[in-house]
């Protein structure tokens, strides 16, 4: 006969019961009460193999080519079509306003992730809600006849694909093991100069095409991230959380997971600092290069200048991305490539601006892709070491995530009036600047090395 001893609960604890012939505990409360986080799931343990890998990189490709393809080409050439007159000031506020649902929609499908019980998993039905939809907001994009459907289509892709972000970032902590984060980090980086490089080609392609050429381009991205995303959901199968108490819906506890005290938590607070400053130099740097081919260097083909600069950039990421993740996990540290990486982006920014020509956004375009490689491949796996509760890794990340979408946000405001009042040097200026400053806060971390 079993025997067992019961455990009375305290505040905010559930009830659980230890089977002393069998040395198990299993939870007769399948809810935790409101306001009390889930318990924490085990951290993961097996190491995951290549074909995991493999599969979730390409899922990542395509979020990469939903949101960074429109971005790169799609939207600055339809930027012009529908408002040449005021093509700058219109690709600010479709960038800014599209940022900004990115900033409100992946911490609060991390959050509703989190708070997810199915038979698929936590992550996987929001990952396919967030993929089909994005899709959907593409093909809005293609039919857009003016700046408001514009601005709608793009919304709806950033707050669309951020849900399938928010679901796969927190794949990482939820399926691999801590000291192999760099190395599943650096692969994250690939996928990105992949995404980067197939947006790039379908924007460069649709600008050749002609008048319809925009709209076959947003129609191509949303067929690829739906082809991307399928089989990792299809053969990494997410084990359900069966084991995890669901907890009980509550307003305020739901609104409690969109904040992280930083004096409590001040290595999240330093963490968070640091990426939002890395992006917000590399967003500034960014939002006009096209415009800067165009109108400055006056290179007679600017998209295809683009995606030159653009295959140069990729080549020399793809050179650091995988290795500084596989160095850093090897070594132990993470902090030295963070602020190797963003010492080293800064320099691209000092280059455009002491140097206008052809020549030195090529260079520039090469240092930049080194950096901002061994940045990425660490960077993530630095953060999934700081989050302060593993039971809401999700809403966690989420708000770090947020520190790569804000800066699309703040980035036409900072970038409208120094471009329109001093220039692009200065404008490169302050961005490296920037890089600068995130870069080195990163040694206020302490309890990462």
């Amino acid at each position: 006969m079993h025997r067992y001893s019961r455990i009375k609960p305290g505040a905010g604890e559930a009830v659980y019961v230890f089977c002393v012939r069998s040395g198990q505990t299993a939870a007769v409360a399948d809810r935790t009460p409101a306001g009390i986080p889930s318990p924490a799931p085990a951290e993961p343990e097996q190491q995951v193999s290549t074909g995991w890998i493999a599969r979730f990189l390409l899922a990542w490709v395509g979020i990469f080519v939903g949101l960074s393809g429109p971005i790169q080409l799609l939207l600055p050439l339809q930027a012009e079509q529908l408002a040449p007159g005021g093509k700058e000031a219109t690709l600010g506020l479709v960038l800014g306003v599209g940022a900004f649902f990115s900033l409100v929609a992946n911490p609060l499908f991390g959050v509703i992730s989190d708070r997810s019980r199915s038979r698929f998993g936590r992550r996987a039905p929001w990952i396919v809600i967030g993929a089909a939809g994005g899709a959907v907001a593409l093909c809005v994009l293609a039919a857009a006849p003016t700046v408001l459907v514009m601005i709608i289509g793009w919304c709806g892709v950033q707050t669309m694909l951020n849900a399938s972000y928010a679901g796969l970032s927190a794949v990482i902590p939820d399926q691999v093991p801590a000291r192999q984060r760099g190395t599943a980090a650096g692969y994250l980086g690939l996928a990105l100069i992949l995404g980067i490089a197939i947006g790039t080609g379908i924007g460069t392609a649709a600008g050749e095409i002609g008048a319809h050429g925009v709209a076959l381009g947003y129609v191509a991205c949303a067929v690829v991230v739906l082809l991307a995303v399928a089989p990792h959901l299809v053969v990494s199968r997410e084990r359900a959380p069966l084991d995890i108490p669901r907890p009980t819906w509550d307003l305020r506890s739901f609104v409690a997971g969109f904040w992280v005290n930083p004096v409590a938590h001040p290595d999240f607070g330093w963490a968070w600092l640091t990426r939002f400053l890395i992006n917000m130099g590399n967003a500034i740097a960014l939002l006009y290069l096209f415009f800067y081919l165009k109108d400055v260097l006056r290179l007679p083909q600017p998209n295809v200048a683009l995606l030159t600069v653009t295959l140069v950039y990729l080549v020399a990421l793809l050179a650091s991305v995988v290795l500084a993740g596989v160095w850093s996990d090897r070594v132990g540290k993470r902090r030295v490539f963070v602020c190797g990486g963003g010492l080293v982006m800064a320099v691209a920014g000092f280059l455009i601006a002491g140097w206008t020509s052809w020549v030195a956004v090529l260079v520039a375009g090469a240092v930049l892709g080194i950096g901002f490689g061994a940045y990425t491949s660490v960077d993530l796996a630095l953060l999934t070491q700081v989050l302060p509760s593993s039971g809401e890794r999700a809403g966690h990340l989420g708000l770090l995530n947020v520190a790569s979408s804000l800066p699309q946000v703040l980035a036409p405001v900072v970038a409208v009036p120094v471009v329109t009042s001093f220039g692009y040097p200065v404008l490169y200026l302050v961005a490296a600047a920037v890089m600068v400053l995130g870069a080195v806060l990163v040694y206020r971390i302490t309890s990462v090395r």
